[in-house]
């Protein structure tokens, strides 16, 4: 039996490699893409394909999706914060992480959807985040999530009529490197804030993502999926 192939963003470390182990426990072919693969640990693993590439590059991405076949779960989860002040944030800066978080998943998801719409399946899982719903001290960043979760809306009403499900994740600061370049100050406040007193996992907010990608109910469709526990109650 053929396994369904997932092609996953940033699948090379955190969430992501969270995410790609989740699919390969779920006998799926693992496309995984990232700008390098140091230390990757699933690198060499059966079902496992790397692929170096910088999403910066948009242009290049029809081409590149050409090459790698059917595309039945895509995972958007490729993403960069800077946490710089909004009155001291470079233009390079702000141009790199709206490729980034922005402009690569939406471009991944008009030719990948389109694909999908066309053969009446496919899922898309979209990781965005809690700084999307609530504002965020990196501007830029809250500003490229919010726009995440709504393309997510936006497109589930484009493709989810001819059968493709578009849902995304907002979780809440979870234990990855990321969390490097947020304050301690920042992180002992937000945990405060939360109901166990710690930040999400890796894997649980991966567990999300991986679900959405393979068996939650099809009604759930342009759908957000919060990833807090309780620091954004509504």
């Amino acid at each position: 039996m053929k396994r369904p192939s997932v092609l996953i963003t940033g699948g090379n470390k955190g969430i992501g490699l969270e995410t790609s182990r989740y699919f390969l426990g779920k006998q799926h072919r693992v496309i995984v893409l990232a700008r390098d693969f140091d230390n990757f640990p699933l690198s060499g693993s059966d079902h496992v394909t790397t692929l170096a590439y910088d999403l910066q590059n948009l242009e290049s991405l029809p081409e590149l999706i050409d090459h790698l076949g059917q595309i039945d779960v895509l995972v958007n989860n490729a993403g960069v914060m800077h946490s710089l002040p909004y009155h001291d944030y470079p233009q390079a800066k702000i141009d790199q992480l709206m490729r980034l978080n922005l402009e690569a998943p939406v471009r991944l998801m008009e030719i990948i959807g389109a694909r999908m719409a066309e053969r009446g399946h496919g899922r898309i899982v979209n990781n965005a985040s809690i700084a999307g719903q609530i504002g965020h001290p990196d501007v830029w960043y809250g500003i490229s999530k919010a726009g995440l979760i709504n393309a997510t809306k936006s497109f589930s009403k484009i493709f989810g009529p001819q059968g493709v499900l578009i849902n995304a994740v907002a979780p809440s600061p979870a234990e990855t490197d990321m969390l490097d370049v947020i304050p301690e100050s920042r992180r002992a406040a937000f945990k405060q804030n939360t109901i166990s007193g710690r930040f999400a996992t890796a894997k649980e907010v991966a567990d999300t993502i991986g679900w959405l990608g393979t068996d939650s109910p099809e009604y759930i469709n342009g759908v957000c999926i919060d990833i807090n526990n309780g620091a954004f109650p509504r």
